[in-house]
């Protein structure tokens, strides 16, 4: 009587394990298509806002890592519809101006800051150096900040930008380049010179009129207040 219960003890126990080994199973799978798909509530930047400039470097190799960057298949930027809105208002508010926006980067899939900290990690790859890191040692890229294992970009309410003028397409004059790890990049540096300085400060009063705030030491970095994910750090690719 002893062994037949534990026979079929034992037969349960197998069971139990393979409807656990299958829910695992299928929700792994879930995830994995929840992590190549846009979920509800982002947008096509280029889509919803027709006019905006776009400058996409993750996807090519001017970039500081030299090289595209994992989760960008395509030239293409997406952020929360709500960012969107905002961005909307703001291209609205300097069009009035002969200005617009362009856009350097803005929703970040995950496995893109993963690909960032492995490259910060390699000290021996330092083609980039002298065009978006001169003045600071890869080794510390951690250390100031410049690097990390989680970025706002990745919650898809976050976007890098600069004013264009609407004639030419030329860029406004910010006094240090998009992603230039420096203090020169500092939005209040004094190291640029005063229309530079204007600039910068045109940027961030648009922006910030617009619902953003942006990063002290990065002049074109801004992050929408009411951002609708913010605990959430996505990782489907651009397409």
């Amino acid at each position: 009587m002893t062994e037949r219960k534990s026979y079929r003890f034992s037969k349960i126990g197998k069971a139990s394990g393979f409807l656990l080994w299958m829910l695992l199973v299928t929700e792994g799978l879930m995830a994995q298509a929840a992590s190549v798909t846009a979920p509800d509530g982002f947008v096509s930047l280029q889509e919803f806002l027709p006019g905006v400039h776009l400058e996409v470097r993750y996807f090519g190799e001017d970039n500081f890592v030299g090289a595209p960057v994992d989760g960008y298949h395509a030239a293409k930027v997406y952020v929360t519809e709500v960012t969107a809105s905002a961005l909307s208002a703001v291209q609205a508010e300097l069009a009035e101006f002969g200005l617009g926006l362009k856009v350097f980067d803005a929703y970040r899939p995950q496995q893109a800051v993963d690909h960032f900290v492995r490259w910060a990690k390699a000290l021996h790859d330092t083609k980039m150096k002298s065009i978006y890191y001169p003045q600071v040692a890869k080794k510390n890229l951690f250390r100031d900040g410049y690097i990390a294992e989680r970025s706002g970009h990745s919650r898809g309410s976050t976007v890098d930008l600069t004013i264009v003028d609407l004639g030419s397409g030329e860029e406004l004059d910010m006094g240090s380049g998009w992603d230039f790890f420096d203090p020169k990049s500092w939005r209040n540096s004094m190291q640029v010179l005063a229309q530079s300085r204007a600039n910068r400060n045109l940027l961030a009063a648009v922006m910030s009129k617009h619902g953003f705030t942006g990063l002290k030491e990065e002049w074109w970095h801004f992050t929408l207040i009411d951002e609708p994910f913010p605990q959430s750090y996505f990782n489907f690719p651009i397409e």
